[in-house]
């Protein structure tokens, strides 16, 4: 497996692009941190080559707004310490009256955070 890489000038232009095949490579990640900008690659026993790309941000429309997921336990922590602290100022909005129906609220809040859709108030 190679060492992540960049390209200092920008993407990569396609299949016969050298940057992709090792000639034009720039040690560590991309400065920016922008998605498809660092790469790692490797070749396989048959000799075929791989290129991963990091991706830090996913484009609107790329993921599937019904599926919420967690890929550890500290994530999903995290995502109920932020809709807890959204709740209480949902609570203060509302007269500070206890949300019988605040796990709804959670789950609506989670869902639409890691969707990128618009918060519940």
């Amino acid at each position: 497996m190679s060492e992540v890489f960049h390209d200092a000038g920008g993407a990569y232009a396609g299949p016969d692009d050298p940057y992709l095949f090792g000639r034009i490579r720039i040690s560590g990640r991309d400065p920016e941190q922008r998605s498809y900008r660092s790469f790692a690659s490797f070749s396989d026993p048959d000799g075929n080559g791989w290129l991963f790309q990091e991706l830090t941000h996913r484009a609107p429309g790329r993921l599937d707004a019904d599926v919420t997921t967690f890929t550890s336990t500290a994530d999903l922590a995290a995502a109920l310490r932020r809709a807890e602290a959204a709740h209480g100022e949902h609570e203060k909005r509302t007269g500070g009256q206890r949300d019988e129906n605040w796990p709804d609220w959670y789950a609506e809040y989670m869902a639409s955070e890691q969707a990128g859709k618009d918060l519940p108030l």
